[in-house]
């Protein structure tokens, strides 16, 4: 059993692609697949807005957690389920990132380190955007600074990260930040899969 335990986020309201975490990805659906990816050896949470849909929760054998805060973004859904959870640090990732898997968290759980809170993947390019939603946090430590952050009336995971001693770690493989936000998103997905 890997230390670092996962909370996918599952309880987003995707405007864009309503029920997409239930739309098949490579015969499975995209958050059992998620699900698949991340949790082999280690303990895995899901964050929701409510009970899982029938055809997802008979494939997802993990605790669930109801966002305290509904429709106020990831961080709401992350500081619900973590502090439900034990582990120290935690693994968060989108439900709808179906490339992320164990052997992209066991790369970053490497950088783990006494003086780090957070362990965030950044771009490796000109731009340097961070990836957030496929980050590993000091379950304490984002507690500390991510509730302040939400009462603030703020919503921004990247507010919370810079209150955090945060290491950037470079990822030069792309495809494992895509996510299917859109049709169009969705499409391309199933391509690539093809």
């Amino acid at each position: 059993m890997s230390d670092a335990a996962v909370c996918i986020l599952a309880g987003g309201e995707a405007t864009r692609l309503p029920g997409k975490l239930a739309l098949d990805v490579g015969e499975l659906p995209m958050l059992v697949r998620v699900y698949r990816n991340v949790s082999p050896g280690r303990v895995t949470w899901l964050s929701t807005k409510g009970p899982l849909a029938p055809e997802l929760a008979a494939h997802i054998d993990a605790p669930q957690v109801v966002d305290r805060w509904p429709l106020r973004g990831p961080l709401s859904g992350l500081l619900s389920t973590l502090s439900e959870m034990r582990s120290e640090w935690v693994f968060a990732v989108a439900g709808d990132a179906p490339f992320v898997d164990a052997a992209f968290i066991d790369s970053l759980e490497a950088s783990i380190a006494t003086q780090y809170e957070a362990i965030v993947p950044m771009h490796d390019d000109e731009k340097q955007r961070i990836e957030p939603l496929a980050a590993l946090y000091r379950r304490e430590a984002f507690l500390r600074e991510g509730m302040p952050v939400l009462l603030g009336g703020e919503g921004a995971l990247r507010l919370v990260i810079d209150r955090l001693k945060t290491r950037f770690v470079p990822v030069r493989e792309q495809r494992v930040f895509e996510n299917v936000n859109t049709p169009a998103d969705y499409a391309k997905l199933r391509e690539v899969l093809a």
